[in-house]
């Protein structure tokens, strides 16, 4: 069996979700670069394996995927280790409760609203469009307040004792967050979610897959 084949970039938050399955499961990989913000987009051979064009796309043995929910389930339930989702029914339908959550509401107002506007424009020589910013801070409140009351009070991880696919969705979104003011704000009104976060990032699997951007 050959090891699996991860294709896109290591800053985006879904090519890293997808990683820090594999870093959990402890699944050796490996992660060819691509990136579909390039001048002349991704290579034409990519839309073979994502005719969306976006990242991440999977392979293993011969078997190709894409869509980042699908990827992580596919990794947890096709190699050993330890499972990533709660084997009691309605932990499980929270765990993807709470990942539809983020797809839907979260990832849009905090990453490409609050966390690109706030910190990657100015590192970008642009300035920060603050209308932009300000007209996502409600969404962005309302998000992490209802994964902040989701989260079951004596975690520490959002399903209880035991990480899930659903802390390793909303990881590499919460790690960009909180370097923007206003996102480390919002996250800080969350007790729970703050709490969260602390132990997600002393987690091996979040240092393995460190982001260029941070």
């Amino acid at each position: 069996m050959t090891d699996p084949i991860l294709f896109g970039a290591a800053y985006s938050v879904y090519v890293r979700a997808a990683r820090l399955a594999l870093e959990e499961k402890r699944v050796r990989y490996r992660l060819v670069e691509v990136d579909v913000f390039a001048p002349d987009g991704p290579p034409a051979d990519y839309l073979e394996r994502q005719p969306f064009k976006r990242i991440p796309a999977f392979e293993h043995d011969g078997f190709r995927l894409y869509e980042t929910g699908a990827i992580t389930r596919y990794i947890d339930e096709g190699f050993a280790g330890p499972p990533l989702m709660p084997s009691a029914p309605r932990a499980r339908a929270r765990a993807n409760q709470i990942i539809s959550i983020i797809d839907n509401y979260g990832y849009r107002p905090l990453i490409w609203d609050i966390f690109v506007e706030r910190v990657r424009a100015p590192a970008q020589g642009r300035n920060a469009d603050e209308a932009k910013i300000a007209a996502a801070r409600p969404s962005a409140a309302l998000c992490l307040q209802t994964l902040n009351d989701l989260a079951e009070s004596e975690g520490p991880y959002l399903t209880g004792t035991a990480i899930s696919l659903a802390d390793l969705h909303l990881a590499p979104m919460v790690a960009y967050l909180a370097m923007a003011k206003e996102g480390a704000a919002l996250l800080a009104a969350q007790p729970r979610l703050s709490r969260w976060w602390q132990a997600m990032r002393e987690r091996p699997s979040i240092a393995a897959t460190r982001s260029p951007l941070e």
